[in-house]
């Protein structure tokens, strides 16, 4: 993100593209009989979206769309009579009166771009986590998504799982008391001393080797600003840096932070801070820590929520007597009268004499589907995913938030106290300089 942006001309471009969302007229959704099959186009073919493909091959797979056509020779090959694209503006603007829906399996740069497009011509839409790459896309989305009266879900699949629901009825029936702290860490983008998912805190590459003959390295970049190609950047290696990614946060807290919204009803933060080790203009930092403070809701007190990556974690609770149970990624949350952690296989309870009086919660939500069906039962006029953008747009704001502030930290000025979020205004109340930072400029030739 260009530091050029000024406050006032980020103010004046919010609001010109809010209005065009607004009066922009979107396709309608038809109505599908219960059997009837979706045609779905992918815009991704290879790695997570070739999962989501999987998932969804019960339904029609239409149309395939990648940049890279050797990374996505597999699905080309599983699925032999659906459209081959590298450019999904051309695969909606060539044949969308033959597809109802739409997979997005990109980098993270593009999920807004490849979402509003078929939004915007009445298609459902499936992205993947998270929602978007910056904080204004996020909400720009989620608006345009209502209006358009299509049926979404973002793809983070836990949402659907049994552990989620677990969580919601041990905090149903209050059996910690009420919860004021919580902890959610994450070993990304480390894996370990000496391994790694993707880097991080590292410089761009000063040599620019030969763009693979497979590869469109333009439409690769798509709105993000150009640079040489170099296989620093992908497959999945993208997550690290600020032009592609989202880092750490955006991979993984969209899974984490969603039981902990559902079972305590949290909404906007009030404010954002961050720490971490190093921070330049290219990647995201080793590790960091972002503080998320949230307010009392009805009776539920204010939350203090703390992210932690690269291997940081929270120190262990004299009631854990077992270190193990503070793996690499986890989730820790603080009651009047006890806690309860997990490493996502299972949530525990502590003091252990708490959870042996206690037992297991009573099951009283309903259980889902299956995520992936969730938004093909949707599509066909049944109820809203679990995940859909009304709750993914909001949760993935207050996720970027925290990208937001740390991003502040290369600015020296910016570092001296939280970040009050105004969530109705969509800007913060008490550093105006920060505000640029919640949305990206586009390269030529991509417009919203």
């Amino acid at each position: 993100m260009s530091t050029s942006i000024t406050r006032r001309r980020f103010i004046r471009s919010t609001a010109r593209a809010a209005t065009v969302f607004t009066i922009l007229k979107s396709g309608s959704a038809r109505t599908y009989a219960a059997n009837e099959k979706l045609n779905i186009a992918s815009i991704g073919a290879g790695g997570q979206a070739a999962g989501d493909i999987g998932q969804l091959a019960s339904q029609n797979i239409v149309a395939l769309c990648d940049v890279d056509w050797r990374h996505a020779a597999g699905t080309f090959k599983k699925f032999p009579d659906a459209k081959k694209f590298k450019d999904y503006r051309k695969m909606l603007d060539t044949i969308h009166s033959e597809i109802d829906a739409v997979i997005v399996g990109t980098p993270d740069h593009h999920h807004f771009f490849a979402s509003m497009a078929a939004i915007r011509l009445g298609k459902h839409v499936y992205c993947e986590k998270p929602l978007t790459h910056s904080v204004w896309e996020a909400r720009q989305l989620t608006q345009a998504a209502r209006e358009a009266k299509v049926a979404t879900q973002m793809g983070n699949q836990a949402q659907a799982s049994e552990e989620t629901r677990r969580l919601q009825e041990f905090v149903l029936d209050g059996v910690i008391g009420p919860i004021r702290e919580v902890h959610i860490w994450t070993d990304r983008p480390s894996r370990g001393l000496f391994a790694e998912y993707w880097p991080q805190g590292v410089t761009r590459p000063s040599d620019s080797p030969a763009v693979p003959d497979t590869l469109d390295w333009d439409l690769w970049l798509g709105p993000a600003p150009w640079r040489p190609y170099h296989p620093a950047y992908l497959p999945a290696k993208w997550r690290g840096w600020w032009d592609f990614g989202t880092g750490a946060l955006g991979d993984i807290a969209c899974h984490y932070f969603d039981p902990v919204f559902r079972a305590l009803k949290l909404g906007a933060p009030i404010s954002v801070e961050a720490s971490s080790t190093r921070v330049n203009e290219e990647t995201y930092p080793l590790g960091s820590m972002i503080t998320y403070q949230f307010p009392a809701r009805g009776e539920m007190p204010a939350v203090r929520l703390v992210w932690y990556d690269g291997g940081l974690r929270p120190p262990r609770p004299p009631q854990i007597h077992d270190n193990d149970l503070m793996g690499d990624n986890g989730h820790l949350l603080v009651g009047d009268k006890g806690i309860i952690t997990t490493d996502w296989s299972k949530w525990r309870l502590y003091p252990e004499k708490l959870a042996r009086e206690y037992g297991e919660p009573t099951k009283r939500l309903p259980r889902s589907p299956g995520h992936h069906q969730e938004w093909v039962i949707a599509c066909k006029g049944g109820p809203k995913a679990g995940s859909n953008f009304d709750w993914a747009g909001p949760m993935t704001e207050t996720v970027l938030l925290g990208n937001v502030a740390l991003r502040t930290q290369l600015r020296e000025r910016l570092t001296r106290a939280p970040l009050k979020w105004d969530a109705e205004k969509g800007a913060f109340s008490n550093v105006a300089e920060a505000d640029p930072f919640l949305r990206r400029e586009y390269r030529p030739g991509w417009t919203v």
